[in-house]
């Protein structure tokens, strides 16, 4: 059975997966709320993470979004809170195997949305050739503009945290 606290979360990323599908925002009344209840519940449950477990989380979530936000231009600012709301409803190893699954469901589904939307024969094709001009001009040949703005399809990451967190709530 689900406790009051992952049903929460649950509800929270649910809210905030369908904005990220439908406006491609992740808003903050969704996830400042978010991580105030989960700090909260963290220190009503006796049964709880406990609040150092939460707050280590949240830091050790925020902290690893903070770089990849920094590094990667696909990845907001809601991506970020979203996912350091994570740790603070899950705690530190939870929160980072959420985060771990995040990633991987999230490039999952990326990789499933070029394929739909160039085809996977195609993308097939392009890679084979690239990687054929690479092999025979023995340097990495750039990218041209029409596939750099292919690979520039924005990241959708609420809904990959939402099946992330089932994962993780399945598993333990």
């Amino acid at each position: 059975m689900i406790s009051l606290s992952c049903g929460l979360m649950l509800g929270f990323t649910l809210a905030a997966a369908v904005t990220d599908i439908w406006w491609h925002k992740i808003f903050n009344s969704t996830v400042y709320p978010g991580i105030l209840v989960g700090f909260l519940m963290s220190v009503a449950d006796p049964q709880g993470i406990g609040w150092q477990d939460s707050l280590a989380g949240f830091g050790l979530c925020a902290g690893v979004m903070l770089v990849t936000f920094v590094m990667f231009p696909s990845v907001g600012g809601g991506d970020l809170k979203l996912v350091a709301m994570m740790g603070a409803f899950l705690g530190l190893s939870r929160g980072l195997e959420g985060m771990l699954w995040t990633f991987v469901l999230g490039a999952m589904l990326g990789i499933m949305q070029l394929i739909w939307t160039v085809g996977a024969v195609q993308l097939v094709r392009q890679v084979a050739h690239h990687l054929w001009l690479t092999l025979k001009y023995r340097f990495v040949i750039p990218l041209s503009e029409r596939e750099r703005l292919t690979l520039q399809m924005p990241l959708r990451l609420a809904p990959a945290a939402f099946l992330a967190e089932l994962i993780v709530l399945a598993s333990q």
